[in-house]
């Protein structure tokens, strides 16, 4: 409505504003239901949005890998003793029993420091302490050099003023682990990761090691009676591991081994005793990620058979606002979950999606010259009497625990795969490749409708939700120019209608009749 202040039926005495509105009436009902009609496309598009992400995660999270048969190829190891190692089998391991034994497991490089204070207890250092303060003076000066790997990675001159945080940070800019501990006045150094090549040794040329307790015993000091320990830092050097399987020896820097498509991680040394490796096919596993893609395609099919499906709306006209405000907010979700509930009713492009799934699902393949199908895995629909029209189309899997339809049934699909994998690989591999052809022709772009990878005419309806924009901006001028048009008219009635009466009474005051 226009937002001019307007001022009529003063003279004609008409709620000018009553008739007016009711003759615009018309034309703003076309406004309403342009803009209800917008509000069903937008309802109408997340609903697609909904079936479209859907589609999407069966097709690529599932059948896009079911369609090669490596995703088949699932296997598992187990170990006889679960504390020796842990085992993760990748693609392309073979069915074997092997033998494993842990000689060594790989260490860091760890080096403890003496206790500065030593016997002493009413001094405490920090790392600002310097060299000086441990007894490191009269004008001395030392080199430190940091080796790693056999390489020396850092040098570190020293004096008495150089400081336990100077050496901290010389040793960490090596690409070790360094750190004071005041409460127990020591130094910590490690490696950052195990093996051989990440040992390290400290070594100096005046005293300097000794005064910071990181200098380590010699085998001639360890042999003197006289020797103190307490005097001298700890070393563990790193090392790597060593693992036989199969009596074979392999050395790693870690205490993980990648071996013929195994991932061995030692865990405890065994000494001269082995455990047992048995790799076998992961049933479980392939018969998760045939009920994985199952589940996921009855998410699909029930979606699209209860649009499909959807009881008609013709009697629903959608809310206006002061019928929305005359009701709770329960009411108008219910409501309008009717309509929005049948927007898809008998839609082509669903029936097109679902004889495309349904098809797929009911076609056989020839396997060795006998064709299958999936009721020979034990997976099919449930009875078409006791099965809900939302449901008719949905797969059960025989012996399924997690499905009451099926659950006493005999697990036909376990069995299949125990006894003859090779066969499920090639059913459903063929099964992934048809479904995965036909979802992608579907979803080809298509100018002005559809954007690639898409089940539906995103384009289409972004273009049309478009056009109501302007067609009800359109309709909305239109309305409000009827309406001042009306208003014009009107307000010439009502000039007219006072000239006339000044003229009245002014004849009427000519001729001495009252106009009263």
């Amino acid at each position: 409505m226009s937002d001019k202040i307007r001022m009529s039926g003063l003279i004609s005495g008409l709620d000018t504003d009553s008739v007016i509105e009711a003759l615009v009436s018309n034309k703003r009902q076309k406004v309403t239901n342009a803009e209800g009609d917008q509000k069903k496309l937008e309802w109408k598009q997340d609903l697609w949005k909904e079936i479209n992400t859907n589609i999407k995660a069966l097709q690529q999270t599932y059948i896009a890998k079911m369609r090669f048969g490596s995703a088949f190829s699932k296997k598992t190891t187990s170990v006889s003793s679960s504390s020796v190692a842990s085992v993760v089998t990748g693609e392309g391991a073979v069915d074997a029993t092997q033998k494993l034994k842990v000689e060594k497991l790989a260490k860091t490089a760890y080096l403890t420091g003496a206790d500065l204070n030593g016997a002493s207890t009413d001094k405490s250092y920090t790392a600002s302490t310097k060299l000086s303060e441990l007894g490191y003076g009269d004008g001395k000066t030392d080199t430190i050099s940091i080796n790693i790997g056999g390489k020396v990675k850092e040098t570190l001159a020293v004096d008495e003023n150089t400081t336990i945080s100077d050496v901290l940070s010389s040793l960490k800019k090596a690409g070790l682990n360094a750190s004071f501990d005041e409460n127990t006045q020591r130094i910590f150094v490690s490696s950052k990761s195990t093996g051989a090549s990440k040992d390290f040794t400290l070594t100096d040329s005046n005293g300097a090691l000794s005064a910071l307790g990181l200098a380590t015993a010699t085998k001639a000091q360890m042999q003197d009676e006289n020797f103190d320990q307490s005097k001298f830092a700890t070393k563990i050097d790193g090392s790597d591991a060593v693992i036989y399987l199969n009596n074979a020896k392999f050395t790693s820097d870690s205490n993980t081994f990648k071996i013929n498509n195994l991932t061995i991680t030692a865990l405890e040394e065994t000494g001269d005793k082995e455990v047992t490796l048995t790799t076998q096919t992961d049933t479980s596993g392939i018969y998760g990620m045939i009920k994985d893609m199952i589940t996921q395609y009855n998410k699909v099919i029930n979606q699209i058979d209860k649009y499909y499906n959807a009881e008609s709306a013709r009697k629903y006209t959608m809310l206006t606002d002061e019928q929305k405000e005359a009701l709770s907010e329960d009411e108008v979700e219910k409501y309008e979950n009717k309509i929005k509930d049948s927007l898809l009713r008998r839609d082509t492009n669903l029936l097109n999606l679902r004889n495309i799934f349904t098809g797929v699902m009911s076609s056989g393949i020839e396997i060795g010259g006998k064709t299958m199908y999936l009721s020979d895995f034990g997976i099919g629909t449930g009875s078409y009497f006791d099965t809900a029209d939302d449901e008719k189309h949905a797969l059960h899997i025989d012996g399924d625990e997690d499905d009451p339809t099926s659950s006493t049934k005999a697990d036909k699909l376990s069995a299949l795969i125990a006894s003859d994998p090779a066969k499920v690989q090639e059913f459903f591999t063929r099964l992934s490749q048809d479904l995965y052809s036909k979802l992608s022709n579907v979803s080809k772009s298509v100018d002005g409708y559809r954007s690639f990878g898409n089940f539906y005419d995103d384009k289409k309806m972004k273009s049309d939700y478009d056009g109501y924009k302007k067609t009800i901006a359109t309709l909305e001028e239109k309305a409000n120019d009827y309406e001042d048009s009306l208003y014009r008219k009107f307000s010439a009635m009502e000039k007219a209608m006072a000239n006339l009466q000044s003229k009245t009474n002014a004849l009427s005051g000519l001729l001495g009749v009252s106009s009263n």
